[in-house]
């Protein structure tokens, strides 16, 4: 993190330009959960599984649940409810902190009696009461990411018990009981029925989906962005068939996150920048820094290296949006990271400040200049950055300028 900590050490957080210290939202949540006396074994209810990359074939796979039986449990891992309550990144930081990552060793590719316990959690519509053995006390850590939401204390699990019935929806059980539906299909089908997308990567990330012999665990990392990348190809296919849309922006953001949204109106395409603003997570320097990725209508051959995960996860809500108003368009898409995301708490962040830019209400533009002339001062106004920087490396933007209409000739 870029933290003057010599100088600051925790009591200005004004030093490196954000709303809170970091290095002591880490210490309050150790001292909380600390002070909770997690023993090896406790009783809790377990709202996901969690399934690690390192190691493959033989993998980490978790259990997380605070260490008690409670109601609330699934506002543990509920991304797109703490959006939509506006939820503070110390808020998000404490309930994470509270899990226990009770990990057991498995193979990805064989099944196995922890394994169908982590599925059922993995399936379940609501949190699964758990009884929970462990070698030792966890000992705290609080991990954070750019793809995950943070975990807390961790520890090798020795048993698990499931002591109440798992809640699995019916619509769950019928793609999982098919062997012969691919999971593209799968989950496709259950977020058209209003499952989320935190839902839908933990059914991919147990090996619940997909034709029997294909079925395995996924690293969680990796299936947060399978499942945003196979939701995004099939709305992509949906909206080509739609007219193009008008001029529109849309601008918001959410926990330092903000984006500027410009639909262009020509066939679909989509580019995102990602733009780190000096001190802002990930950007050593005082200057700004930025990153970019985009595809044209034939779409990406390969993956989006330089934004990653936050790629996919942009493009799904915008994907939503155009889906809703049955139009296509290309998408210019401008992120600026600001200071007050001081902890990293995943890519679902990237995804719900779209989806609540996505829902306000655009400004229309009759020309494309207009947009852009707005995009400018706008972006001048709140970050004191000059947009033409970004806008001469954007290729949407030059294909559209460059790319000639029928009804002109």
């Amino acid at each position: 993190m870029n933290i003057p900590c010599i100088k600051c050490k925790g009591r200005n957080p004004a030093n490196c330009g954000r709303t809170f210290c970091p290095i002591t939202a880490k210490a309050q949540s150790r001292v909380k959960v600390q002070d909770k006396g997690i023993k090896e074994d406790f009783q809790g209810s377990a709202p996901a599984p969690f399934v690690g990359r390192h190691g493959w074939p033989y993998v980490n796979v978790g259990i997380l649940a605070p260490p008690q039986v409670r109601e609330d449990a699934w506002e543990f891992d509920a991304p797109r409810y703490w959006a939509e309550q506006d939820y503070s990144i110390m808020k998000i930081v404490d309930y994470r902190s509270n899990l226990v990552n009770s990990q057991f060793k498995a193979n990805v590719n064989q099944q196995s009696k922890m394994l169908a316990i982590s599925q059922e959690v993995g399936m379940a519509s609501k949190p699964v009461d758990m009884e929970i053995n462990l070698e030792d006390k966890p000992r705290f850590r609080l991990n954070t990411d750019s793809f995950l939401a943070p975990t807390g204390p961790n520890a090798i699990l020795k048993k698990a018990t499931i002591t109440s019935n798992p809640k699995i929806d019916y619509k769950v059980e019928k793609c999982v009981s098919d062997t012969d539906l691919k999971s593209a299909s799968a989950l496709d089908y259950l977020y058209d029925k209003g499952f989320d997308e935190n839902f839908l990567y933990k059914l991919l990330s147990v090996g619940t989906l997909g034709i029997k012999s294909d079925r395995r665990l996924v690293p969680t990392r990796w299936s947060i962005t399978a499942t945003d990348d196979t939701l995004g190809k099939k709305r992509i296919n949906e909206v080509k068939d739609f007219a193009e849309s008008n001029y529109l922006a849309y601008f918001g953001g959410y926990l330092g996150n903000y984006f500027m949204v410009l639909l262009l109106s020509d066939v679909w395409g989509y580019e995102l920048f990602e733009t780190y603003m000096p001190k802002a997570e990930w950007n050593v320097s005082d200057e700004v820094q930025y990153s970019t990725d985009h595809e044209f209508f034939d779409g990406r051959k390969t993956y989006a290296e330089n934004c990653a995960g936050g790629y996919y996860a942009s493009r799904l809500p915008i994907l939503d949006k155009l889906k809703q108003i049955k139009r296509q368009s290309s998408v210019l898409v401008l992120r600026f990271i600001t200071g007050e995301y001081s902890i990293p708490l995943g890519v679902w962040v990237v995804r719900e400040a779209v989806r609540r830019t996505m829902e306000t209400k655009p400004l229309e533009f009759a020309s494309r200049e207009l947009m852009v002339k707005y995009a400018k001062m706008v972006i001048s106004k709140k970050f004191g950055f000059d947009l033409d920087i970004l806008l001469k490396e954007s290729k949407v933007l030059d294909r559209v300028n460059r790319q000639r209409k029928l009804f002109e000739f």
